[in-house]
């Protein structure tokens, strides 16, 4: 015979009187039974913070790095702000689509079900899980559109093919049946779109060519964006280890995480370095690191989640103040 602890003889025992309760007739004792709790609809503020604005300077920084360094290809004098700001649409459509996508899909499979950060719209049953899926598929439709006006002004239809890679890659982050954000691959992700193409897209769209200066800061503002992937899935490491979501600071671990993310955020300035031979206004960028330093520090001695927070917002906000002033020294 199987042996029950307490509390699964509690429970058989008070299964077991319910029952013939319900049998006899005889009213059931005790207070009525509450239902879950109701969750608030989503409000306004609620759909504002699902599109995780201390993102959104990973759109900004690599149209404006590559805004200027279009500027060095074309000459002095020559600028299409047209095209620079189809291009900033494009990036910011993607990010903010890329968010509400993984706000869906890790909504559904549960991984935010025990998360530490800010409530996701879907993981707290604040919003239908359809309703955050369409939002987010309007978003790329609109990335889609400033693509397609693009492509019509320079006449490069194989960009088409660019723009579907991105918003298939923003998809598959944490969509489909096997999403490679699950499988430590987010940062190569991350690299590869925000930093490279978003980069030297704006370029070649302005300037019909890519430079150098584009391609080295490129590189320079893909590596912060996957420093701020990086502290942030540090910040999430526990609950997506127990949710099955192996990122690469679930794969590498905790102390080496942390020593990642610092060669990531401090690796590009190697990059300035090297452009203030030719761009002495490219020591300007070196005034970011009293950001960069600072989330470095607090990262590697972080012991709360809110910590973490803090270095995320620093990491971003050094993103935008690479790509701004890196683009000004290459634009003036």
């Amino acid at each position: 015979m199987q042996r029950l602890n307490p509390a699964e003889r509690l429970a058989q025992a008070s299964g077991a009187a319910g029952n013939g309760a319900a049998r006899s007739g005889a009213p059931k004792s005790g207070p009525p039974r509450k239902g879950p709790a109701k969750v608030k609809p989503a409000t306004a503020a609620d759909w504002v913070s699902g599109a995780r604005l201390r993102t959104l300077p990973l759109a900004i920084a690599p149209v404006a790095l590559g805004t200027g360094a279009a500027i060095v290809a074309t000459g002095p004098g020559v600028f299409y702000p047209e095209r620079a700001l189809l291009a900033l649409v494009v990036a910011l459509c993607l990010q903010i689509g890329v968010n509400y996508a993984n706000d869906y899909s890790d909504g559904v499979r549960g991984t935010d079900a025990h998360r530490v950060g800010p409530a996701r719209l879907t993981g707290s049953g604040a919003a239908r899980p359809a309703v955050v899926l369409s939002v987010a598929l309007a978003f790329f439709a609109l990335a889609a559109l400033a693509g397609l006006a693009l492509v019509l002004m320079t006449q490069q239809w194989w960009l088409l093919l660019v723009g579907a890679a991105a918003i298939g890659a923003a998809w598959l982050y944490t969509g489909g049946k096997k999403p490679y954000g699950y499988f430590g691959l987010g940062e190569l992700f991350v690299f590869v779109f925000f930093g490279l193409v978003a980069t030297l897209g704006t370029t070649y769209v302005q300037a019909g060519t890519i430079n150098t200066e584009s391609w080295l800061g490129a590189v320079g503002i893909g590596l912060v964006a996957c420093a701020v992937l990086m502290v942030n899935n540090l910040r999430d490491r526990e609950t997506d280890k127990k949710a099955g979501k192996r990122t690469l600071a679930v794969l590498i671990g905790n102390v080496a995480s942390r020593v990642v993310f610092c060669v990531f955020l401090l690796a590009p300035f190697g990059i300035a370095l090297f452009f203030t031979i030719f761009y002495p206004l490219a020591y300007f960028t070196f005034f970011v690191l009293l950001l960069a330093l600072p989330a470095c520090l607090i990262t590697v001695t972080a012991k709360t989640s809110r910590e973490l927070i803090l270095a995320l917002q620093l990491t971003s906000l050094a993103a935008l103040g690479y790509g701004v002033l890196l683009g000004l020294a290459f634009a003036l």
